[in-house]
């Protein structure tokens, strides 16, 4: 039975993945329904500053036909001590599917569980679902993958810290069956939870996932993929991160070791001149910014999909 919530990778089946990934595709090759959600409203909470998530998620409900109402923290009653389950409740009344993007991964566990309404997860600091779906697509685009099989013969390069995105890669990887090598310094790898989760799915569809702290491991990689070395809410460690993360840049040297038809990929924002340098994020701005692009075309298939 399909889950009511997307608040993790692992609450879409294979065969949901790939659904999604066909019709995010199908909307961005044909413009269709623009009217499908006419009279639906979807309700945009961001307790997390945000651009791409929060404007990709506008757009979409508007190109279907819909209504996006934004909700930020300091203007809602939560920030004067109302409860989950009051706030829950009142806006299952109101909306037809609520966005959340937080900071603790058990609030949205919260929302889910009292909202009638489909609860989409925007990013937490757990799991990131909705991006790494772009991040496939743009990898199936750019690397002219047609199909999951195909796309399994792609080597998945991840380096710097082992945070949300990683977490909703190694899950995605874990169901699809891909090839993913994570690189992180010891002290930021992969929790062991997240692991031993993933393993239960790769164990049935082949999928490789490996973790290591050795930049070398990169070598013969189709894609490397990287995102800031300090994500939002461990601002006081930045200068500690970047001492330890700064072999693992994304540079010139280390794009000497992959292949030729490599494509680098950055969730946005980027800090230039930290984990990616400017050059290599220049070279590589088609890429990462189709990969921003793509955020919209999954946010409407998801959608779709969640929205009754």
């Amino acid at each position: 039975m399909a889950n009511k919530d997307l608040l993790s990778i692992y609450d879409l089946s294979n065969k949901e993945i790939r659904d999604l990934f066909k019709k995010a595709f199908e909307l961005k090759n044909k413009k269709k329904y623009l009217d499908i959600f006419k009279g639906k409203t979807l309700g945009i909470m961001l307790e997390k500053p945000s651009t791409r998530t929060m404007v990709s998620f506008a757009v979409a409900m508007t190109q279907l036909g819909g209504t996006p109402i934004f909700l930020t923290a300091e203007k809602m009653q939560r920030s004067r001590g109302e409860s989950i389950y009051d706030t829950s409740k009142v806006l299952s009344k109101y909306l037809n599917a609520l966005m959340i993007r937080t900071f603790k991964h058990a609030d949205i566990l919260d929302f889910a569980k009292y909202c009638s309404i489909p609860i989409i997860n925007g990013l937490t600091d757990y799991e990131h679902p909705c991006q790494v779906l772009a991040d496939i697509m743009t990898i199936m685009e750019l690397l002219k993958a047609k199909s999951i099989e195909t796309l399994k013969k792609i080597k998945i390069v991840y380096i710097g810290d082992s945070n949300n995105i990683v977490n909703s890669l190694i899950a995605i990887s874990a169901i699809l069956g891909l090839d993913l090598t994570i690189i992180s310094p010891t002290e930021y790898q992969v929790r062991s939870e997240i692991l031993k989760q993933a393993v239960q799915y790769a164990y049935k569809t082949g999928s490789e996932i490996k973790v290591t702290n050795d930049v070398t491991a990169a070598k013969n990689a189709d894609v490397i993929y990287t995102d800031v070395w300090t994500s939002m809410g461990f601002e006081t460690e930045k200068a500690k991160r970047k001492k330890i993360f700064t072999p693992y840049q994304v540079n010139s040297e280390l794009l000497k070791k992959v292949s030729s038809k490599c494509i680098v990929l950055h969730c946005l924002p980027a800090l230039r001149g930290e984990e990616i340098t400017v050059d290599i994020m220049e070279k590589h701005e088609n890429s990462i910014f189709i990969q921003a692009e793509n955020r919209l075309y999954v946010q409407k298939a998801v959608l779709l999909h969640f929205i009754k």
